[in-house]
């Protein structure tokens, strides 16, 4: 009777501390799931369009302002009630999982360690302030809480870097620097790159040349990847990269060849190789949508001996389908302003005579948006060599006719040209579609003049041969004179 009295009472002890157990673990669990449920909120907020970078904010619209060159497509893809969470709880799916980042037994610690950076910051740093969440979060889904893990919101710091808005630690684990403030307590994070060989995986990231000059033979690479699953892209697919060359300076070209090449691949339109100084120019590339394909592109400098400057800094903002500020289909660069300057790649404001600057084959379009001017849509476009430039700068010069006369037709301009359909001297009316030469005249004269065209969308094309040699007649070949200090070009535009 003693003995059975004793084994009572040990197992009602056990099952009375069981049961206190059971409710410190259950307040545990509930607290843990607040935790998880503030931390997210804090992070990622609920701005349905972090897209809304003040770099492209398109012009005001009009009825019927829809054409899809003019890039203004509406986004529509991403539904209101869309759920990222939900592939990962149907059970038939279960090994669907996107590079294996996540894992029922431990969401809570995958999505933050693993998911949410993907390893992408220094493996040194071994920090994981999250590691003890994956015994503790329960698998389950707040259906209020809708897309916590939206794309990273574009900002612009007070010194005028874009950037994303993310949480301090967030920003530092990517190896960012904070520079202003977001809402929710969030900070506008600058990403650079100062090293070859690194990934890109973040809007608005900056790579920056390192700080150890080059003088050797050698290569210096960066990946820009694009994928779906990745957090940071999560329902947002990218369509295009824009590049923005805030400063760029390699070594010039010879005879208008790159001795050191900036070579851009894996996009789906053609880029010409270019060198040089390129500082304030810009390039759209344009990439199958990150929706239906991952898709990698390299960003790539090769250089020659000896010790010239070679720095950079190039902005790299990732656009996604269907925005309203993507390029047109095609076009190389696109200007969204109702007036501008546009510039042929390594064209400079230097007295002549400098070295031949004009780059060889270079064959892309230049395309301008369709502005509303004066509350209309603009229906003329008109180009004038660059003013206010140094003396003897030379503003357009595509051929090797030293500043001579411009030849604008189809027979002498083929090989170094620049194209304007329906090109016309509004004072002459004399029309041409192809300038070369030393002037910018329809009517081959020798002086530039003012040349409008009435054809949209606007757009002009660039094209250069793969020599500044002569040509040599021959049977179905036009021949043609040694090309000598050629330039490139340099064109105020104007809409109207």
């Amino acid at each position: 009777m003693f003995k059975f009295c004793l084994l009572l009472s040990v197992a009602l002890m056990f099952q009375a501390g069981r049961a206190c157990d059971g409710n410190n673990e259950a307040e545990q669990l509930a607290a843990a799931r607040q935790e998880s449920d503030e931390y997210f909120a804090s992070a990622y907020g609920f701005d349905s369009a972090p897209w809304g970078s003040s770099d492209y904010q398109p012009s005001a619209r009009v009825q019927g302002y829809v054409n899809p060159y003019e890039g203004r497509s509406p986004q529509n893809r991403v539904q209101a009630n869309y759920n990222p969470f939900k592939k990962y709880f149907n059970i038939a799916n279960e090994n669907d999982q996107p590079e294996g980042r996540f894992a029922l037994g431990g969401l809570g610690a995958n999505i933050i360690n693993t998911g949410l950076f993907n390893n992408r910051f220094t493996p040194a740093n071994t920090w994981r302030p999250f590691s003890s969440l994956s015994n503790r979060i329960p698998v389950t889904v707040n259906p209020n809480f809708n897309n916590p893990l939206s794309n990273f919101d574009a900002c612009t710091s007070p010194s005028g870097d874009s950037g994303i808005c993310a949480p301090g630690s967030v920003c530092s684990l990517f190896g960012g620097r904070p520079s202003g403030s977001c809402v929710l307590g969030k900070v506008c994070c600058i990403n650079a790159i100062t090293t070859c060989g690194g990934t890109v995986t973040l809007n608005n990231t900056y790579w920056q040349s390192p700080s150890t000059p080059v003088n050797a033979p050698s290569t210096c690479a960066l990946t820009v990847r694009m994928d779906t699953k990745l957090v940071e892209q999560l329902a947002k697919p990218i369509c295009q990269i824009r590049l923005d060359f805030i400063s760029f300076t390699t070594q010039q070209p010879t005879a208008g060849t790159c001795t050191e090449s900036f070579i851009v691949g894996g996009s789906s339109n053609t880029i010409p190789v270019i060198c040089g100084d390129n500082s304030g120019q810009h390039m759209y590339i344009d990439v199958p949508s990150s929706g239906l394909t991952p898709t990698d592109v390299q960003l790539m400098f090769n250089f020659a001996a000896g010790t010239a400057t070679r720095t950079w800094n190039i902005k790299i903002a990732m656009l996604p389908c269907g925005a309203s500020y993507l390029a047109p289909p095609g076009c190389l660069q696109y200007f969204t302003a109702s007036s501008g300057r546009v510039r042929s790649f390594n064209w400079q404001d230097v007295a002549a005579p400098a070295n031949p600057r004009q780059l060889n084959n270079q064959n892309y379009n230049i395309c301008f948006r369709t502005e509303l001017v004066t509350g209309q849509r603009a229906t003329e476009m008109c180009l004038t060599t660059c003013t206010g430039l140094t003396p003897t700068a030379d503003a357009f010069l595509l051929t090797g006719a030293n500043g001579g006369n411009a030849f604008a037709d189809a027979t002498n301009c083929i090989y170094d040209f620049l194209a304007i359909v329906g090109g016309t001297d509004l004072v002459t009316g004399v029309v041409a579609d192809r300038f070369c030469g030393g002037a910018l005249d329809p009517g081959a004269g020798a002086v530039s003049l003012q040349v409008c065209t009435r054809v949209r969308p606007f757009r002009i094309t660039y094209g250069t041969d793969g020599t500044e040699g002569a040509v040599i007649a021959a049977p179905g070949i036009v021949p043609a004179a040694a090309d000598t200090n050629n330039v490139g070009f340099c064109l105020d535009y104007l809409e109207r």
